[in-house]
């Protein structure tokens, strides 16, 4: 087990945290922006924040999180399905869970609660499928560091 934890849980993983950190910020001003401010709905919201925060993720993640070489147009492939799953997943199951837990609350209260929590399952989903998907294959050139 220890093991398992010390192969997951290694620098590759805080440099993730770190590029997960300023995606963060920037994709919460987005989306809560567009939601709160703007009066967008909840699904163009959270879209425009993923999709827009997608593109620096994918560089940074390659180049500084994951180290890896190898062939760039598969990887940008497979992160963007990988993207792609991770955000439906997330959001399909953060809205219902949102309003079934907070259901007499009102629908802005819900659908901001679905969106932070939405986030948060998607950062998890997001690292396994780079991980051990996106950047897998074609080089992760350094092992553990």
């Amino acid at each position: 087990m220890k093991k398992i934890l010390t192969a997951f849980f290694d620098l590759r993983f805080l440099r993730f945290c770190l590029v997960g950190a300023l995606n963060t910020a920037v994709g919460a001003g987005i989306m809560f922006g567009l939601y709160n401010l703007a009066g967008v709905s909840y699904w163009p919201a959270t879209a425009a924040n993923y999709i827009l925060t997608s593109i620096l993720s994918f560089f940074l993640n390659k180049h500084f999180t994951f180290r890896a070489g190898g062939d760039g147009w598969g990887q940008a492939v497979r992160f963007a399905g990988n993207i792609a799953v991770c955000y439906g997943v997330a959001y399909a199951v953060a809205k219902p869970l949102a309003y079934r837990l907070l259901d007499g609350a009102s629908a802005s209260i819900r659908d901001n609660v679905a969106m932070m929590t939405g986030m948060i399952i998607f950062t998890g989903l997001n690292y396994i499928g780079q991980r051990f998907f996106t950047f897998a294959q074609g080089g992760n050139a350094e092992k553990g560091a």
